[in-house]
C-alpha cells in the first residue's frame, strides 16, 4: 500500500542528499533513517538501574578525580 505525505522543500532537499543513488525512492531513504535509530540491543533493567545509581552518586558528589584514582592505584 502506498500513501502520500507532505514535506517542506528543505526536508526534501535533505532527503535528496541522503539518497544512495539518484533514483532511490524516498521510502528507502526514510526506512534507512528509521532503522538506523532502532536499538537492536536495548539496555537491560539492571544496567538502567546502575546508570541511575551512578547519576545519583555524581549529583551527591561521590566521585573521584583522575588524579585521585591514579594515586590510589599507584600509577
Amino acid at each position: 500500500m502506498k500513501t502520500t505525505i507532505q514535506i517542506d522543500v528543505e526536508l526534501k532537499k535533505l532527503l535528496d542528499e541522503l539518497k544512495i543513488h539518484e533514483r532511490e525512492p524516498y521510502s528507502s531513504v526514510i526506512r534507512r533513517l528509521v532503522m538506523s535509530k532502532v536499538d537492536d540491543d536495548p539496555l537491560s533493567p539492571e544496567v538502567l538501574r546502575k546508570i541511575e545509581e551512578a547519576i545519583k552518586d555524581i549529583k551527591e558528589g561521590r566521585v573521584y578525580t583522575t588524579e585521585e584514582v591514579e594515586r590510589e592505584l599507584g600509577l
